[in-house]
């Protein structure tokens, strides 16, 4: 690896962490890379920098691509695809946040759907039917939830971040004005 010691730290420990995160280490090298580099990188600085082979890095460059995660981009006068990550880490979160929803919850969503749209034929069907119906709502809500999330702007998100526990007390005051008399308690807003 030809990094400054900083960035090889980072590059490396990025690379340990793909394949917590579901990708390989190359995968995460070069998005590591990309992410703290002063300008966007063809391949072969990318096999140069790291020390790996043309076709990882080459399969690395797709993967990332599928994902959303990098830019091809070209420069004038060079023939080279150049590669690298938004400017903006919250445009990198949202796209993270829904390449994963889009490959992991919503083909679960799919499946829970139809087998909750079966008959069940045994006392067994009806319990493993009752639990799925559980994880069907939860995923249900987490997809709404995202949904909703997704469409604030960067300030209001960084500023729902930033609430932390102080929206139990958000939460505990607005139980105690739906508990007032005069009001009926439980009735939302919407009068459900």
């Amino acid at each position: 690896m030809h990094l400054p010691p900083l960035i090889q730290t980072f590059v490396l420990h990025f690379g340990e962490m793909g394949s917590r995160w579901g990708i390989n280490r190359t995968v995460g090298q070069i998005y590591a890379l990309l992410f703290v580099a002063e300008r966007p990188l063809n391949a072969d600085e990318i096999v140069e920098r790291l020390g790996v082979s043309r076709s990882n890095v080459s399969m690395g460059l797709k993967e990332l691509q599928a994902w959303n995660l990098v830019r091809l981009l070209h420069v004038p006068g060079d023939r080279r695809d150049y590669f690298a990550t938004p400017e903006d880490i919250w445009q990198i979160v949202r796209t993270l946040v829904e390449e994963r929803k889009k490959r992991e919850i919503d083909p679960t969503l799919t499946l829970l759907r139809e087998l909750l749209m079966q008959d069940a034929e045994s006392e067994a069907e009806r319990h493993a039917q009752g639990r799925l119906r559980e994880m069907h709502d939860l995923f249900e809500l987490f997809a709404g939830w995202y949904a909703d999330v997704r469409r604030l702007d960067t300030e209001r998100l960084v500023q729902l971040l930033t609430l932390g526990a102080k929206v139990q007390k958000v939460l505990a005051m607005k139980d105690r004005l739906t508990g007032l008399p005069g009001r009926l308690a439980g009735r939302t807003d919407k009068g459900e």
